[in-house]
């Protein structure tokens, strides 16, 4: 069993394209980032910069919101069902590299 990055970017990018227009109107997203929303029950909403999607450590939160939810995100962003500390572990580590 491989690790299948390349189509997880590309289910990203998919689900990035078709949410173009929520993102557009979020005053409070800079350029560069996207909203992403965390969590198994409550979804809390973090912004966070477009190169995190390139990077392995995400791709695991990319492919359990692939299985999850495929492109029909419940929250008009990226949602991602995971718990909340394990994505600030993840995404501290890529803001430290």
């Amino acid at each position: 069993m491989g690790i299948r990055f390349p189509s997880m970017i590309l289910s990203a990018r998919k689900i990035l394209k078709k949410q173009h227009v929520y993102c557009t109107y979020q005053p409070d997203v800079p350029k560069g980032h996207i909203p992403v929303y965390v969590g198994l029950i409550e979804r809390k909403r973090f912004v966070v910069p477009v190169s995190y999607l390139n990077h392995p450590l995400f791709g695991d939160f990319l492919k359990r919101a692939e299985e999850e939810f495929g492109f029909d995100h419940p929250m008009g962003g990226l949602t991602i069902p995971c718990k909340e500390d394990a994505f600030i572990e993840v995404t501290s580590r890529l803001h430290k590299a």
